[in-house]
């Protein structure tokens, strides 16, 4: 991964008024951007801290982090920067003798950064090896489990993580080129698999929104990195990393996160927890997808502790 130059800033995250007038970071204040990325939204938050609040970052990627620390040392060193998955909250905020948080932040996209990174696998429109993990020290690639998975088993994962309507010929399909003796190995492979099996002759392929390989990736990057597992069990542990008053904003990128999120909103309600912000989730305005058309799919939710 390339690091940015010393003079740049983060890419302008998504939604980050919004994100900021529902986590209202204040003086003093202990905030948690539990999927910190390359510090966008952290770098706003640590400013908003000052001069003896705490940041807590936390994300899977090592190498993401390197490039957040770089720039949230330019605004304070009152921040701490963990390699872990979310879910490893407790244990973090315990090594901190933290008990409680008065803010806390999950923007569940992968950061631009990952995506412009050629040797992370993530992005079907550049060359890359077909590896989709957050963490690189441990777990199997999306190439790994393209070769283990039996084509019933694929067609399983891009309906339930992808919601690809067509998952069983996407899975025909790659099966065929496994029994032909071709090793799907690079991203440009498996994209082009995926647009010969979803082809649509004539005028109704221009109908098309999105990329056809989008929800295959989708649903490689989630099993891969076992997400939404480590979203539900997070979402369910929240409440008691909270104080009473402090906040939680959550950006979800497509409809199975966007599900969990909104059914433990409404948990947390049910039992006098939270309090909900959002009756519906929030999304870009169309000036931020003019400058950032990767924030189009986003929705925002958010809810406080009673």
């Amino acid at each position: 991964m390339i690091f940015p130059d010393d003079d740049l800033s983060p890419h302008r995250p998504v939604m980050l008024d919004e994100v900021m007038d529902f986590i209202k970071p204040g003086k003093g204040d202990i905030i948690v951007d539990a999927t910190i990325g390359a510090g966008g939204h952290s770098c706003e938050i640590l400013k908003r801290i000052q001069p003896d609040g705490l940041l807590i970052g936390i994300d899977k990627d090592a190498e993401i982090l390197k490039i957040a620390g770089k720039f949230l040392s330019k605004i304070s060193d009152n921040y701490k920067l963990y390699q872990a998955d979310f879910v490893n909250l407790g244990c973090i905020l315990e090594k901190l003798k933290i008990s409680k948080v008065n803010g806390i932040l999950l923007d569940l996209g992968v950061s631009s950064l990952q995506l412009d990174s050629l040797d992370r696998g993530f992005s079907f429109s550049k060359e890359g090896p077909l590896d989709m993990r957050m963490d690189r020290t441990q777990g199997i690639t999306a190439e790994d489990l393209l070769k283990r998975l039996s084509e019933r088993e694929m067609a399983d994962v891009f309906w339930k993580y992808g919601e690809e309507r067509k998952s069983r010929r996407v899975a025909r399909v790659i099966m065929q080129e496994r029994k032909r003796g071709v090793s799907i190995k690079t991203t440009t492979q498996l994209a082009k698999i995926a647009e010969k099996a979803l082809y649509v002759p004539g005028k109704y392929s221009k109908k098309r929104k999105i990329h056809p390989a989008t929800r295959v990736f989708q649903a490689l990057r989630i099993v891969v990195n076992d997400e939404l597992k480590s979203l539900e069990q997070f979402l369910n542990d929240a409440c008691g990393f909270m104080t009473g008053g402090s906040r939680i904003v959550v950006l979800s990128f497509h409809s199975l996160e966007d599900r969990l999120v909104k059914r433990a909103f409404r948990e947390g309600k049910n039992r006098s927890l939270l309090e909900i912000l959002t009756k519906k989730p929030l999304i870009p305005l169309d000036s931020e997808i003019i400058e950032n058309v990767r924030s189009r799919s986003a929705k925002l939710r958010a809810a406080e502790r009673i």
